[in-house]
């Protein structure tokens, strides 16, 4: 893992990508009748009682603090709200196919981002795969509108979903040495209380139990789980690249869809997800080592001692991974590495 810092990474990120992934076609199968603010409402009540039950003990994650409460606000706002009430009402309205393929471009908005607030490095290699991503959305756009202006504006919701979405990651990203659960938890509840006061407001129909039951298992995997499972994947190396690999989840979701019945899958459908497809396995191809300096510098977040970067000493070691306040000296030196905490210094 330490000769490919890329490796842990990108398989988090592959299993959040994955879990995402299925639950996009099962929302439109499981939302049917239902309005989009009440969808999105239950996915975040699922996901919340996953951040409050599935925790690692206090001692080895950093906890959350007061000043975390306004970016959480805004984290909330994009990736709780706007995102899946977008998305659940794109659904409503499009293909499934094409909607899960279109979430490819969250991978996109979040790497812009990234690149434009944390200074995150891109290579060509990064730009092409980014490239290949938004050529695809685009031959989605195309073949969408062709196929009339209901299936045009779904999928533009689900555009819509993606942005804020990439928007959610970037803002995450600050976050992604706290402790997970903390995060999962604090965003969904906050979100939970947004969309249950928009539906009662907005008069929505009320879920039957089952929609209701399958709409918070769908919301504890495919947005607890999986925002989990994303964090760690940031810490590990970056939003960008978390992004992108994350890329990966409108794929499966597509293919599922296909599995349930859908036949939405046309030419432009097939090339568009060819295009994505290529973008993500250029990325995950990355490699990238040099000499790089690192300032001193002093903070707390969940590490090990088994990696190059942390050499301070305990009066009784540790084992495993654990998170205390901790001091880096400056140093110089080379190997491997990723847009981590660690490495953000600029190329």
């Amino acid at each position: 893992m330490n000769e490919r810092p890329a490796l842990r990474g990108g398989l988090l990120a592959l299993g959040a990508a994955t879990l995402f992934g299925i639950s996009t076609p099962l929302v439109q199968h499981a939302g049917v009748g239902l309005g989009p603010v009440s969808t999105a409402a239950l996915l975040y009540a699922g996901a919340a009682l996953v951040g409050a039950v599935v925790r690692r003990p206090i001692e080895r994650e950093a906890r959350l603090r007061l000043g975390d409460v306004p970016r959480l606000a805004w984290m909330a706002l994009f990736g709780a709200v706007i995102g899946p009430v977008a998305l659940a009402w794109g659904l409503q309205h499009t293909s499934g196919t094409s909607a899960s393929l279109m979430l490819a471009l969250e991978a996109l908005f979040t790497a812009l981002l990234s690149r434009a607030f944390y200074g995150e490095s891109m290579d060509r290699r990064v730009w092409t795969a980014m490239m290949l991503l938004m050529a695809g959305g685009i031959v989605l756009v195309l073949e969408r509108g062709a196929s009339g202006a209901t299936q045009l504006w779904g999928l533009l919701a689900v555009l819509a979903a993606t942005a804020a979405w990439g928007v959610d990651n970037t803002l995450s990203r600050a976050l992604a040495e706290r402790d997970p659960g903390q995060v999962v938890l604090a965003k969904a509840a906050l979100g939970v209380a947004a969309t249950i006061t928009l539906a009662v407001t907005a008069r929505e129909p009320m879920p039957s139990a089952g929609a209701a039951i399958a709409l918070l298992v769908i919301g504890a995997t495919g947005y607890g789980l999986s925002l989990r499972l994303y964090l760690l994947a940031q810490r590990a190396f970056g939003a960008a690249r978390t992004g992108s690999v994350f890329a990966f989840a409108p794929f499966i979701g597509a293919l599922l869809a296909i599995a349930l019945g859908e036949r939405g899958l046309g030419l432009g459908t097939a090339v568009g997800g060819v295009l994505m497809l290529a973008g993500v396995a250029l990325h995950l191809a990355e490699s990238h080592g040099h000499e790089h300096d690192h300032k001193a510098n002093e903070h707390e977040h969940a590490h090990t001692h088994d990696d190059l970067h942390h050499d301070h000493v305990h009066d009784a070691m540790p084992v495993g991974p654990h998170s205390h306040r901790h001091r880096h000296e400056a140093m110089r030196h080379a190997h491997p590495h990723v847009p981590d905490s660690h490495h953000t210094h600029r190329h």
